[in-house]
């Protein structure tokens, strides 16, 4: 999810489609989100680790 959002935001930031930046960055601070509740050791999903 972190990669996609990052790609979004590249392509949203380049060609100046601004629903792709706004896109690409809510999915990057959703996965960062889960990624460090993951981390912690928090279940996400019901799963121990999110990847």
């Amino acid at each position: 999810m972190i990669i996609l959002g990052v790609i979004l935001l590249i392509i949203g930031f380049v060609t100046g489609i601004s629903i792709l930046w706004t896109i690409g960055l809510i999915l990057a601070v959703i996965g960062l989100i889960l990624w460090v509740l993951g981390a912690v050791g928090h279940a996400v999903g019901g799963r121990k680790h999110y990847w």
